[in-house]
C-alpha cells in the first residue's frame, strides 16, 4: 500500500468511502493483507467494494458474512481479491483453516483483529469509526444517516 495513505482520514459519504477504497486498491499488490475493523454499518464492505474497483476485480463485491470468504478474480491481469468476514470465526486457527492464497492475492479480512498475525509478518489495519447515537445527542443508531462522517485510520502493523 502507498505509505502516503497512512494516518487518519475523514470520509463524509459512501461514495467518498468507495473513492478512498479505489485509491487504496490501486496501490495494492499480491501479498498485501488488510484488516478492517469497525462497528456494524461502519463501511467495511463499502471500502472493500472500492478496493475491488481499484484492483480491477470481478464483482459484485458484497459482504461474505454467510460464506466466510469470497474470491474475486482480476479482470486486468492483476492480483485477485480475497474478501473474508471473520465475524463468525472463533480463532486464528479457523482463519488459517480457510487455506487462503495470501501470497498470490490481496486479502481483506473484516473483523480480523487478533486473527491474522500468523498469516503475514506485516499487514495494514484500517479502523473505521462511525458515530453512534451516543455521539450525536442520543439519536437512535437506526436513525443515523448512512452518510454520517466516518474517521478512517490506516496503520502499518506490526
Amino acid at each position: 500500500m502507498n505509505e502516503a495513505l497512512l494516518g487518519e482520514i475523514a470520509v463524509d459519504t459512501a461514495a467518498d468511502m468507495e473513492a478512498l477504497g479505489r485509491r487504496i486498491g490501486q496501490s495494492l499488490v499480491a501479498g498485501d493483507l488488510l484488516v478492517l475493523t469497525g462497528a456494524l454499518g461502519a463501511g467495511k464492505t463499502t471500502l472493500t467494494r472500492g478496493i475491488g474497483a481499484g484492483l480491477g476485480v470481478r464483482g459484485p463485491v458484497q459482504s461474505p458474512t454467510f460464506v466466510i470468504a469470497r474470491t474475486h478474480p482480476s479482470l486486468v491481469d492483476g492480483a485477485p481479491l480475497i474478501h473474508v468476514d471473520a465475524y463468525r470465526l472463533g480463532s486464528a486457527a479457523e482463519l488459517d483453516d480457510l487455506d487462503l492464497d495470501v501470497d498470490g492475492s490481496v486479502v481483506i479480512v473484516e473483523w480480523g483483529h487478533g486473527m491474522v498475525e500468523g498469516l503475514r509478518d506485516h499487514w495494514w489495519e484500517i479502523e473505521i469509526e462511525r458515530p453512534t447515537g451516543e455521539d450525536v445527542g442520543g439519536v437512535a443508531d437506526d436513525d443515523l444517516d448512512g452518510d454520517t462522517t466516518r474517521r478512517i485510520r490506516i496503520i502499518a502493523r506490526p
